[in-house]
């Protein structure tokens, strides 16, 4: 049974017809943290859905207002039924041309539903950790990119035919990308709260020794350093899904960048 976050409407609420946005996680425990703080402050409410625990995914997106589907400990080519059908439903977002938002297994899931490949790098190199990102042409029209961005992956995604690439990075070149309009995949991390980033790296420590990861202490440095642009960075870029408002400083990336 879904669970969804109610919000008192204000005067500030995007949403006028108070259609919540549905919200997909992977573990009993996990959280939407920064970016459902995010949306909920912008006025949506928060449709909380774990289809591993066995709860349903709805048969339309008539009534939401779009989907977030968050990372997990899983990977897109794992034979669960549950990952099966997820993927087979983010055929509901598509057709119906609703705002899709994948993040890490997430853009992995959109990618391997429109027949991408999801795989690691032939050198077993992983991202973990602050990484830098390289917005491509598209991306700076788009909107102004944080330099730094935070990651905790194994596997990388090849760019679906017919999408547009956004941003690069150097151990995975596929970072961010948009297609058909409507759905977007990222690749690194910009949702975790502190609490949040704290317990990725208690319980994620053993992971610490696969080549090209950071040790725990330049997780939480990097956090002090980069977190600030990322999170106003996440704050633009939510409007941009949910709502379709272009970049607010548009006329000023080319001198940012």
């Amino acid at each position: 049974m879904s669970r969804l976050r109610k919000m008192m409407p204000t005067e500030q609420n995007p949403n006028r017809d108070g259609r919540p946005i549905l919200i997909i996680l992977h573990q009993e425990r996990s959280s939407p943290g920064r970016v459902g703080q995010l949306l909920v402050e912008k006025g949506y409410r928060l449709d909380i859905r774990r289809p591993v625990l066995g709860e349903p995914l709805p048969t339309t997106l008539e009534d939401h207002a779009g989907a977030v589907v968050f990372g997990g400990p899983m990977s897109a080519n794992d034979p669960d039924d549950f990952i099966k059908k997820e993927i087979d439903w983010i055929d509901i977002p598509l057709r119906e041309k609703r705002p899709y938002l994948g993040i890490c297994l997430g853009a992995q899931m959109l990618v391997h539903h429109l027949g991408g490949k999801v795989q690691p790098n032939a050198d077993g190199s992983t991202e973990i950790g602050w990484y830098p990102l390289h917005p491509t042409e598209k991306g700076r029209l788009l909107m102004h990119w944080p330099k730094m961005v935070y990651h905790f992956h194994r596997e990388g995604f090849e760019l679906p035919r017919g999408a547009d690439l956004l941003a690069e990075g150097d151990a995975y070149p596929n970072q961010a990308f948009r297609y058909d309009g409507n759905a977007w995949g990222l690749q690194f991390h910009a949702e975790l709260t502190r609490v949040m980033m704290h317990r990725w790296v208690v319980h994620g420590a053993h992971r610490f020794i696969l080549p090209n990861a950071q040790q725990g202490r330049e997780h939480l440095e990097g956090r002090m350093l980069f977190d600030a642009p990322l999170r106003a960075w996440l704050t633009e870029f939510l409007d941009i899904v949910f709502e379709g408002k272009a970049a607010k400083a548009t006329s000023s990336i080319a001198l940012r960048a």
